[in-house]
């Protein structure tokens, strides 16, 4: 008598059982890495919005010096030439 008909009805259910027991496994960890890459999803999308926020007050920024520029470079220019012919006391 061999050993080896056994074997395969063993074989035939240990499959099964392996694919149950590696799935009640594999699910926390899934359900877990879910959650780990929704925070970080979250915490890209806040600084993402801290960046958009931060380059937007530069831009106003910089439009207000470009204003200032272009607006007042004539009367700064009349300015400096009235210094140059002020005496000096």
């Amino acid at each position: 008598m061999s050993i080896y008909p056994f074997l395969i009805p063993l074989f035939a259910l240990s499959i099964p059982i392996v694919a149950i027991i590696a799935k009640q496994m594999v699910q926390p960890w899934l359900a877990l890495r879910e959650k780990q890459i929704t925070t970080e999803a979250s915490l890209i999308a806040e600084k993402a919005a801290q960046y958009a926020a931060q380059t937007e007050r530069l831009e106003q920024r910089v439009r207000v010096l470009e204003r200032i520029t272009t607006d007042r470079g004539i009367d700064i220019a009349d300015e400096i030439e009235k210094l140059r012919d002020a005496p000096l006391n």
